[in-house]
């Protein structure tokens, strides 16, 4: 498992070690001891799985505390490109976003801690993302970044969005008060 840092702190993208042969292949796309030896402790205690179409937009979602999720993410099947949002106060990063693809070729796993909004788009049809997470949905204490906020200045490269009315009226980070 090769592990690499981010222009921002905390982020993690993980490039599991994937064994290739005749019949297909084989990974550990988590293995707890790792994942601590790389940093990440969290206790895991909730697995997602979303399915979409292509040109779908999610996010930017988060819950704040003490209902913060730290996300581990991977794909399935197609491809997204994914960006999260440091909506941590003190950092200096606030505000900055990061995007990476992560696809069912690359396997590339990507580690989001607490205090980060989390978005994607679908770049395929079918695709489906699976993702942990470090507490359990708690509906009173999501809220969600307006995707395509001027000021967070996110490449999408998507046309024609697919999105739900959640994220079409996400907040503006001008608009918004941080609790992490």
């Amino acid at each position: 498992m090769q592990v690499k840092t981010t222009p921002i702190e905390g982020l993690l993208v993980i490039q599991p070690a994937v064994f290739n042969d005749a019949r297909g292949y084989f990974y550990e796309p988590y293995n707890k001891k790792a994942f601590a030896e790389a940093g990440i402790s969290e206790e895991f205690v909730q697995d997602n799985q979303s399915f979409s179409q292509k040109d779908v937009v999610r996010g930017l979602h988060f819950q704040n505390p003490p209902h913060a999720q730290a996300k581990l993410l991977r794909i399935l099947q197609g491809s997204i490109w994914d960006v999260v949002v440091d909506i941590r106060k003190s950092s200096p990063t606030y505000g900055k976003h990061f995007g990476i693809e992560l696809s069912a070729e690359n396997k590339t796993i990507f580690y989001v801690p607490k205090g980060f909004a989390h978005g994607f788009v679908t770049l395929e049809d079918d695709t489906l993302l699976l993702y942990k997470c470090s507490d359990f949905y708690h509906k009173a204490s999501e809220e969600s970044l307006l995707w395509n906020d001027p000021d967070l200045a996110i490449i999408w490269n998507v046309s024609n969005p697919i999105l739900s009315d959640k994220d079409l009226n996400g907040k503006k980070l001008k608009d918004f008060t941080s609790q992490f």
